[in-house]
């Protein structure tokens, strides 16, 4: 039978699909002429969130959750793998994300194109549309989850990242708008995070932007010499993303490019001025910054960032916009909408030091069989009321569990000995005051049953 930590049918079914000689050599190994076991890493660009880390992870999460609720979301959650052609419709066919930047693959089980979803919008909407979720009226979600991308990977740009996203399905007024804009100024200060700015601007309909279009290409056209490789490929396929450029010749002609507001008819001026006197009401500073273009194709009318230079050059860290034909052009009925996408990575690059967070209110230290048994009903005593508690495992001195107690970065570190189950008493010893900082405080020893109340006293 075929070696390994397999269940025994999976054995089976393994053992009669591999050629006699792997089965031979298989059967003949042993220690002596083993394989060295090949050491696996994480896939360049994914990386690990490591307990040490997840503080920050768990304080975002919770924030934006608890904000989003505040406002009326509910949570929503779509595939990680969804069809190719979801995404090829939805964020355009002539994009960076979908030339260049999808994890695209064929199933080998039965030939279907698949993708890892490289944002949440898509997929949100595919599942909006399939639950038919807009049938009692308009709705408000929000999601977390991973996302994927093949870039070169770099400090705030991963291959795998994480979204916090926001929809709402069935809006069509500027109101919702810029609700969504207050809302996420509500969370940096929820955060903490003070040094971001905001920046809007209309793209229009469909037709406003092809009219706006051709004067881009003629723009473009009268100053070719500027213009790269990269935008040179764009100018008759996407223009308007030649305006986020990054080439100091092609920002130097951008300076001089039509704007796009410039273009706006009656209705989506009066949308846009709409939204910029309802933020002003809500004492939301914001820019208007023509040369936003977002990066799909699905938007119209409201785009937005929200932008940083803690780091040095413009980094956007929240981004997104209104995108009204979405919906039809994936199957569905005619829906307005819009929403955002935060890259939650570089929030937490952004956010202070949370390694303090959460702290365990006690490590329980015991020695011997009596006090084994005590120390376990006393923790799940003191969890019932509310607090966290590790109950030391692995045996060892006092010395040594004084140590992990320590390690661990508890508050207090609770003693239990024979002594102390004979009785009915617990040694207290400080370990860290509120802020988490390390102290030397007094032992203090406490009857059992007062040990939570003692606990929260602090």
């Amino acid at each position: 039978m075929l070696p390994g930590p397999y269940p025994q049918n999976l054995r089976a079914d393994l053992a009669a699909q591999m050629p006699v000689e792997t089965l031979l050599h298989s059967s003949m190994e042993n220690t002596s002429n083993a394989p060295t076991p090949m050491k696996l890493q994480a896939v360049r660009g994914m990386n690990d969130v490591l307990p040490a880390d997840s503080a920050k992870w768990e304080f975002f999460e919770e924030t934006v959750t608890r904000v989003a609720r505040q406002y009326g979301y509910r949570n929503m959650r779509a595939p990680i793998v969804e069809h190719t052609p979801l995404f090829v419709r939805s964020i355009g066919e002539v994009t960076d994300i979908v030339e260049k930047e999808m994890y695209s693959f064929e199933d080998k089980l039965n030939g279907e194109k698949l993708t890892l979803r490289p944002e949440l919008t898509a997929g949100l909407v595919r599942a909006a549309i399939e639950a038919n979720l807009t049938y009692n009226g308009p709705v408000r979600i929000y999601s977390l989850g991973e996302v994927f991308r093949h870039e070169r990977p770099q400090k705030g740009r991963y291959r795998q990242f994480n979204q916090f996203d926001v929809e709402c399905f069935g809006f069509d007024g500027p109101d919702v708008d810029a609700e969504i804009m207050i809302m996420t100024a509500r969370i940096w200060r929820e955060l903490g995070i003070d040094d971001v700015r905001l920046e809007i601007n209309s793209l229009g309909n469909a037709d406003e932007r092809a009219a706006y279009r051709q004067k881009l290409i003629a723009h473009y056209e009268a100053h070719l010499d500027a213009l790269d490789d990269e935008a040179k490929r764009r100018l008759h396929t996407n223009p308007m993303r030649i305006l986020d450029s990054k080439v100091a010749s092609v920002i130097e002609v951008n300076g001089t490019a039509p704007n796009l507001l410039d273009s706006l008819q009656d209705d989506s001026r009066a949308h846009f001025e709409t939204l910029q006197q309802l933020l002003r009401e809500a004492n939301v500073l914001f820019e208007v910054n023509p040369r936003i273009v977002r990066g799909m194709d699905y938007y119209n009318r409201t785009a937005f960032e929200f932008v940083t230079e803690r780091f040095g050059s413009p980094l956007t860290v929240c981004g997104g916009g209104r995108y009204d034909g979405l919906f039809e052009q994936l199957g569905g009925k005619s829906t307005p909408a819009i929403g955002f996408g935060m890259g939650i990575e570089r929030v937490l690059m952004m956010l202070a030091d949370r390694s303090n967070l959460a702290p365990l209110d006690a490590y329980l230290v015991h020695a011997g069989d009596a006090a084994r048994v005590a120390a376990g009903k006393l923790a799940e005593t003191l969890r019932d009321s509310g607090l966290a508690v590790a109950q030391h495992a692995g045996g060892g001195s006092f010395k040594s569990q004084m140590k992990r107690a320590d390690a661990s970065g508890a508050r207090f570190a609770l003693i239990l000995g024979d002594n102390e189950v004979a009785a009915g008493t617990v040694a207290v010893k400080p370990m860290r005051n509120a802020a988490g900082e390390p102290i030397q405080g007094e032992q203090a020893i406490i009857m059992g049953s007062a040990v939570a109340a003692h606990l929260r006293r602090g």
